[in-house]
């Protein structure tokens, strides 16, 4: 059945969900935390795991029928029509580091396409939003990607080399040395600075639903264009590989970068 919620109904619920998540994180931020390894070894701490529970508790009474897929606890009716897909702490080494540059994911699929997305930076306070169709913005102020079309002028990030494989690497380390500039850490920020339009690349390897489906929807809302490494859209059985760029002409000519051999 077809859900009757707006647009607006969601860009309500998913600011609710963030305001929960912040209420947790913010208060653990740069204190003493039990780190725990979680099965792929990255570490996991109480306020992950504290925030992604608010959030869910506050789908369970808006949005019970919806699916979840959440990092921490897991997976809900991934049938439904409407799937919010959360990463309560995006940057958890930052975290742990005390560095400002983590963040709160959050994304809603509806049939399978991204409907919304939010990048929430609180201790930055930026709360990056974006919508199928009404835009992006950034704490309520219009934002929007840049016009770069070539590699040559393009800035590009990523979170940090570790991320690569050995044959990856060799291919971003090829496409990134064509281009103006390269940086290294911001985890999810690179993506926000993308659709704030002073990033034009984002290549990253390794990722998770949860860590690329909320920035997908905000970097197309501003007018980005975001696939896996084969130029197909994202989705939860998309393999990891992601690259975002602020046009489809850039797009186009770091992929082929990426293909050589």
């Amino acid at each position: 059945m077809t859900s009757t919620f707006t647009p607006a109904d969601d860009l309500r619920v998913a600011h609710a969900l963030a305001d929960a998540a912040a209420s947790h994180s913010l208060r653990l931020f740069r204190t003493p935390l039990d780190i725990i390894a979680k099965a792929d070894e990255s570490p996991v701490t109480q306020a992950d795991r504290a925030a992604e529970t608010a959030m869910r508790e506050i789908l369970g009474a808006e949005r019970a029928s919806d699916g979840i897929y959440g990092e921490e606890h897991g997976r809900e009716r991934l049938d439904a029509e409407r799937i919010w897909v959360l990463d309560p702490i995006d940057g958890t080494r930052s975290f742990i580091t005390g560095s400002p540059l983590w963040g709160t994911l959050i994304g809603l699929l509806r049939d399978g396409r991204v409907a919304l997305g939010m990048v929430d930076m609180p201790v930055l306070g930026e709360r990056w939003v974006g919508q199928a169709g009404a835009g992006a913005q950034r704490n309520g102020q219009p934002v929007s990607a840049s016009r770069c079309t070539r590699v040559a002028e393009a800035r590009i990030v990523t979170t940090s080399p570790d991320i690569f494989a050995a044959a990856d690497w060799q291919a971003f380390d090829r496409l990134s040395r064509r281009c103006a500039m390269r940086r290294f850490g911001g985890d999810c920020y690179g993506y926000a600075q993308l659709a704030g339009g002073t990033i034009d690349l984002v290549v990253e390897t390794g990722l998770q639903p949860y860590d690329y489906l909320g920035p997908t929807g905000l970097i197309e809302a501003a007018g980005g264009i975001v696939t896996d490494w084969e130029g197909r859209p994202l989705g939860l059985e998309s393999d990891g590989r992601v690259i975002a760029a602020a046009t489809p002409e850039l797009h186009r000519e770091a992929l082929a970068l990426l293909a050589q051999g």
